[in-house]
């Protein structure tokens, strides 16, 4: 199954969609934009990103409230805390202060900009 990310006009997701594999195949090679003309023409909608859920297309699977950055051709989770800094490889957000390794759970403290065992 391919998946695609619906997109707003400021390239916020506002849904995913499905489709399958044996429609996006151009003897046999997937194609991204057999799957955005497929999904427009269903849907009369044309802002199409595909995704995966393995991170091999745009760094991150697309949720609703994701946004899609093009510079950087990836999909961005919406930022948990103001403390935390955009990973520009992963495009991930990681805390300032790195998690724990001793096995025991944490939560993020953002007034004081800690982990907090939980």
């Amino acid at each position: 199954m391919a998946h695609f990310a619906k997109l707003d006009s400021n390239n916020n997701v506002i849904g995913v969609h499905v489709v399958v594999n044996d429609v996006i195949l151009d003897n046999g090679v997937e194609k991204e934009q057999i799957g955005i003309d497929f999904l427009s023409n269903l849907h009369g909608y044309n802002n199409w990103k595909q995704t995966s859920y393995n991170g091999t297309i745009r760094k991150n699977y697309a949720g609703i409230g994701f946004t899609y950055d093009s510079s950087r051709d990836a999909f961005i989770a919406p930022k948990p805390y103001s403390s935390w800094i955009l990973n520009e490889s992963t495009c991930r957000w990681e805390a300032p202060v790195t998690y724990p390794d001793d096995g025991k759970f944490y939560r993020w403290n953002e007034d004081n900009k800690e982990w907090v065992e939980s």
